[in-house]
């Protein structure tokens, strides 16, 4: 009789465990599916903010861009001007523009 009692607690210890091994194995299953989702929004973010950051930086350097080629645009009409306001300047009327004055070979 002591066998039988001692062989039936055992059984339900092994089935006792078995239900708590499995109602861990369920709870911990929600909690890694949810650390999952919790890791690819966290992953969407970092795309996103990267994605900004890149568009932002790209607008930085487009606008630097058109900055530089107006500065070089506006030095090389003030050379022009300069050049030509020199060449009125010095011009005694003795001689036609250069490209009139070319001697043909």
């Amino acid at each position: 009789m002591a066998w039988r009692q001692l062989f039936l607690i055992c059984l339900s210890a092994v089935a006792l465990l078995s239900m708590l091994w499995e109602g861990a194995a369920v709870s911990v299953g929600p909690r890694q599916v949810a650390g999952q989702e919790a890791q690819e929004v966290e992953n969407r973010q970092k795309l996103w903010a990267d994605e900004l950051r890149r568009e932002y930086h790209e607008e930085q350097r487009n606008e630097f861009e058109n900055f530089v080629e107006e500065q070089n645009d506006e030095q090389g009409e003030r050379s022009r001007e300069a050049v030509e306001q020199w060449r009125q300047w010095h011009y005694d009327g003795l001689y036609s523009s250069y490209l009139y004055n070319r001697h043909h070979i």
